[in-house]
C-alpha cells in the first residue's frame, strides 16, 4: 500500500531515524501514492508493483552507513487481500537498488479499514495501520508505524483526497514525524485519470523542521489501464533543499479473480491507494469509471 523525498515514505528512511535524521537527508522510498480508501472485494487477492527512480536526490547520508536517494531505483511488491467489505490485508518487500546492488529493507504489514464501497460513494474516509521492520541501511530504529487516515471527496468528474500520515519509530531514536500527502484528480475518459499529488515530511510533531529542512514534493501524474493492467505514472519535483529534486514512478496493479465467481480477472483500477476498480474489487486506486446519479 502514495514515497523519498521523504514524501509520505520518507518515513521509510527518515522519519524512524530520530535525532539523528534531524533536518539530514533519506533513502528513497519504497512506495509513493495516495491512498483513497478503495479495497479488494472479500476474498480476492490483489498484487501491485511499486517503483521509482530518483534522478538528483540526496547524496549525503542520514547516518553512517545509510543509503543515499540519488541514482537509486526503489521499490516493492505489494500483496493485498480483501477480508470483508471494510478490511484489507496487506504484506510488503521493500528494496532498493544502488551502484547495481540490491539492498533490501525487511518487510512491512498492514491493515486498512475503510467506508464500504468508496468507490461509489462522493464521500469517502479509512485509516490505514501500517507495520514495518526495516534494516540498517534504512532506518536507525527497527520497527515503526505508520498511521495514515484517509479523506476524500469526489463526483463525476474530479476527486480529492487527503492522507494526514503520522510515521513513529520505535526504540531509543525513535519519533514521531507528520508527513501529509495530497491528491487532485480529474477524470478525462473512462480510463484515463490526471492530476497533481504532494508528499510532504515537516519533521517531529512538536518540533517541526524549519522550512528549507522539510520535504516538499509536487508530482504531475497519470493513472490508465493497459489491457487487465492498471498503470501509475508520474514525475515527481522537489520544492526545499531537503527533498529529493526529480523523481519519476510507476506503479503496476492487477487484481485476480474473486473465488467462485465465474469471471476473468479483472485489473486493480488507477486510483493507487488501496484498490479500486471500475467493479468493485479492484484495489487501492484511481476511480475510472464515472459515479452513477
Amino acid at each position: 500500500m502514495v514515497f523519498s523525498l521523504r514524501f509520505v515514505s520518507n518515513r521509510i528512511a527518515a522519519s524512524f531515524m530520530g535525532a539523528a535524521v534531524l533536518a539530514g537527508p533519506a533513502c528513497a522510498t519504497d512506495e509513493i501514492q495516495v491512498y483513497n480508501a478503495e479495497i479488494a472485494e472479500p476474498g480476492q487477492l490483489t498484487i501491485q508493483q511499486h517503483a521509482n527512480f530518483v534522478r538528483f536526490g540526496g547524496k549525503t547520508p542520514a547516518l553512517p552507513g545509510a543509503l543515499v536517494s540519488n541514482g537509486s531505483v526503489n521499490g516493492t511488491p505489494e500483496l493485498a487481500y480483501g477480508v470483508n467489505d471494510w478490511w484489507e490485508l496487506g504484506f510488503y518487500m521493500p528494496f532498493s537498488i544502488q551502484d547495481k546492488q540490491y539492498w533490501s529493507d525487511g518487510f512491512k504489514l498492514r491493515t486498512l479499514f475503510v467506508s464500504p464501497h468508496a468507490e461509489q460513494r462522493n464521500f469517502f474516509y479509512g485509516i490505514n495501520f501500517e507495520f514495518s521492520n526495516s534494516t540498517p541501511r534504512f532506518s536507525q530504529t527497527q520497527t515503526g508505524l505508520e498511521v495514515r487516515p484517509i479523506i476524500g471527496v469526489r463526483n463525476a468528474d474530479y476527486e480529492f483526497i487527503v492522507n494526514p500520515i503520522v510515521d513513529i519509530g520505535f526504540g531509543k531514536h525513535g519519533e514521531a514525524d507528520f508527513a501529509p500527502a495530497a491528491r487532485l484528480a480529474r477524470n478525462l475518459d473512462k480510463d484515463l485519470l490526471v492530476g497533481v499529488e504532494y508528499y510532504g515530511d515537516l519533521g517531529r510533531i512538536g518540533h517541526f523542521d524549519k522550512l528549507s529542512q522539510q520535504q516538499h514534493t509536487l508530482f504531475a501524474v497519470a493513472d490508465f489501464k493497459v489491457g487487465k493492467f492498471d498503470v501509475d505514472v508520474g514525475v515527481g519535483w522537489g520544492l526545499t533543499k531537503a527533498s529529493d529534486h526529480l523523481v519519476f514512478k510507476l506503479i503496476l496493479g492487477y487484481a485476480f479473480p474473486v473465488p467462485g465467481q465465474n469471471q476473468s480477472a479483472t485489473p486493480v483500477p488507477a486510483s493507487f491507494g488501496p484498490a479500486t476498480t471500475t467493479a468493485p474489487s479492484q484495489r487501492r486506486g484511481f476511480q475510472f469509471s464515472r459515479l452513477m446519479p
